[in-house]
């Protein structure tokens, strides 16, 4: 073999590994930027599973709740009103029929809601508002931090030439990250007499 043909084999097989590595370098930015851009999507749908679980669940919490609520006080106004039979009983005659209709209510009260759970589910109800703000602020959060990570994969100079050269024509642009609307200061206000 001579020396010259040893030169252009040499040659053409530095110019293959640099032309293999380039390719290499840029499908690994290509890959690197889907796989980032897949996580900011991702983690956008769990902000909006977030939402969609706040907007499912708080207004059935709430009549839940109201619900429980009417029947306690229901219960109450039998109770109070047969109570109020022995404080005008005038006779023992009046005095046991008016026993005998507090007893009917409590019992019948009772057999049909056999604990008063309004307290518990006003509890509850609080329990579930602060965990599923808590659950949309960490999505935020998760939002925020996949969104910096893939603005700060896609903006170096050299992975932007890449993502040009190799991304077919996709878009890499930069990402916002979560904006609260204007309005969004405001908790939303959870209203008992409000009637649905």
């Amino acid at each position: 073999m001579s020396k010259g043909l040893l030169t252009v084999l040499i040659v053409l097989g530095v110019i293959v590994v640099i032309v293999f590595g380039f390719i290499s370098w840029g499908s690994g930015v290509y890959d690197k930027a889907v796989a980032a851009q897949e996580d900011v999507n991702a983690q956008w749908a769990d902000v909006q599973a977030a939402y969609q679980r706040r907007a499912d669940l708080i207004p059935n919490l709430v009549q839940t709740v109201k619900g429980a609520a009417e029947n306690e006080k229901s219960i109450l106004t039998q109770v109070t009103q047969a109570r109020a039979g022995i404080v005008n009983a005038k006779t023992p005659e009046d005095l046991e029929l008016a026993g005998r209709q507090i007893n009917t209510a409590i019992n019948l009260a009772f057999e049909a809601y056999p604990q008063i759970r309004s307290t518990e589910n006003f509890q509850e109800l609080q329990s579930q508002l602060e965990g599923t703000e808590n659950r949309i602020n960490v999505a935020r959060q998760r939002y925020n931090e996949a969104v910096r990570n893939y603005n700060v994969f896609v903006r170096g100079f050299f992975k932007r030439f890449a993502l040009g050269l190799f991304g077919g024509g996709e878009d890499f642009s930069v990402r916002k990250g979560f904006e609260a609307s204007a309005d969004a200061q405001n908790a939303p206000k959870v209203d008992f007499n409000e009637s649905k």
